[in-house]
């Protein structure tokens, strides 16, 4: 099948899927939970041929953790999709009901956006993710996971779209395509396709915005930073950078910079450095820094832009909040950042000045995530303004349309001089 064909067979299921009851695409995704748990062997296996490929071209203990399938990778698979199904539907609801006049009533309700394109990276628990979501939101998707986890995607895939169409979900609305020479007539279809969601470097989102009409909803990089004010709490500021950086290295919401007030710096940094190198970080720091420890690297003016994905972290001492902010700001994605502080107007100021998506006051940027933020998993952290922006969950993939009722009304009965008057009466009220 060519990939216009598969579009069109989305577009088709995407018309059918936006109007199924929420017991019924609940019902699927409880299918597809159960069918990834009795298919649990077959998954590992396939993901082993991924695994296997991948040392041998000697890919990255980082990505090959990103790759790897076990069985509480499994577990948590199950139990994402049984989250999603848990969440209240967004399809259907009333965003507001205005009385026009008499009789004439305009609503405003929430609907599915339609097909989704959703390019990601190695992680193949993404498709489960992405997949749920799309489905709870009434849209269809076609997924192109990276070429490393071709395997483990393939058989994911194949799992849940056949569950999903035994429980009554429309063919088609579950698709995958493999080759770049794919993803680059994908983005050509613009008839078909309503949102791609791109999950890659910042080359490849630029990639995918030059050469394609159609609108895209994703970040590019995640250069998260952690700023250590001159009042934080030494304990909490040691324990907070260190999650955020080590709990797992290897995502988006990772920390990449350390900033550090330098009051605090003769204080925290030593004890801080020395937690990290116990783990094997690699501390980077600026001239500054390495005065308060001398026997880290040089950081050069490319570290701050630069997102590692790995147990490498740069450091910088600021002289106070308002360059620690702008620092952000100039080098950041507008991914994550936080602030340690017991100064409640500082951490204000960070908040409401740090321009990301998400903002954090002594919390590890690790909690920036759609299963922590209660949307049961996520199609990807946008870190644009329009529509949707952070972790993208089920509120991020619907739109809404405008339904107006009346009895005969004709605008001709509005026009001119002595033409009726409009009520615009808010119903506040909703149903």
């Amino acid at each position: 099948m060519s990939i216009e064909q598969q579009a069109k067979s989305a577009r088709e299921a995407s018309i059918k899927l936006a109007v199924l009851p929420t017991k019924a695409k609940n019902k699927a995704l409880k299918s597809m939970a159960n069918s990834i748990k009795s298919n649990s062997k077959k998954i590992i296996e396939a993901n082993k041929k991924d695994l296997k490929a991948a040392k041998k071209n000697k890919l990255s203990r980082v990505l090959i953790d990103r790759l790897k399938i076990d069985n509480n990778k499994i577990h948590e698979m199950v139990e994402e999709i049984k989250d999603v199904a848990e969440l209240e539907d967004p399809v259907g609801k009333t965003l507001s009901q205005i009385e026009l006049d008499k009789g004439l009533m305009l609503y405003q309700i929430t609907c599915p956006i339609g097909v989704i394109g959703a390019i990601f990276e190695s992680r193949p628990d993404a498709v489960i993710q992405i997949s749920s979501l799309c489905i709870k939101s009434g849209n269809a998707v076609i997924l192109k996971g990276g070429s490393e986890a071709l395997n483990s995607i393939r058989i994911l895939v194949k799992i849940i779209s056949e569950a999903a169409a035994k429980s009554g979900i429309p063919k088609g609305a579950v698709q995958l395509i493999e080759t770049r020479e794919q993803v680059a007539q994908m983005l050509k279809l613009h008839d078909y396709i309503d949102l791609v969601i791109p999950r890659g470097s910042n080359a490849f989102v630029r990639y995918i915005m030059k050469n394609s009409q159609i609108p895209v909803l994703g970040h590019s990089e995640g250069i998260c930073h952690v700023y250590v004010d001159r009042d934080a709490d030494l304990k909490k500021a040691i324990s907070i950078s260190f999650d955020a950086k080590c709990q797992y290295p290897a995502v988006c919401n990772a920390v990449e910079t350390l900033l550090v007030h330098k009051g605090i710096a003769r204080k925290f940094l030593p004890l801080m450095i020395k937690k990290f190198k116990t783990a094997g970080v690699e501390i980077r720091g600026d001239d500054e820094t390495r005065k308060v420890v001398p026997s880290i690297s040089q950081a050069t003016e490319k570290d701050w832009d630069m997102e590692y994905n790995d147990l490498i972290l740069s450091v910088k001492i600021v002289d106070d909040l308002d360059e620690a902010i702008n620092h952000i700001n100039k080098h950041g994605s507008k991914h994550t950042d936080a602030i340690i502080t017991e100064n409640k107007a500082n951490a204000n100021k960070f908040m409401n000045l740090v321009d990301s998506a998400s903002v954090m006051w002594n919390a590890s940027t690790r909690f920036a995530d759609g299963f922590r933020y209660g949307k049961g998993a996520e199609v990807g952290i946008s870190t644009s303004k329009i529509h949707a922006r952070g972790p993208v969950g089920l509120e991020g993939l619907v739109i809404y349309k405008y339904k107006l009722v009346g009895n005969g009304h004709i605008v001709k009965d509005y026009a001119g001089k002595n033409g009726k008057r409009f009520r615009h009466k808010t119903i506040k009220k909703l149903f």
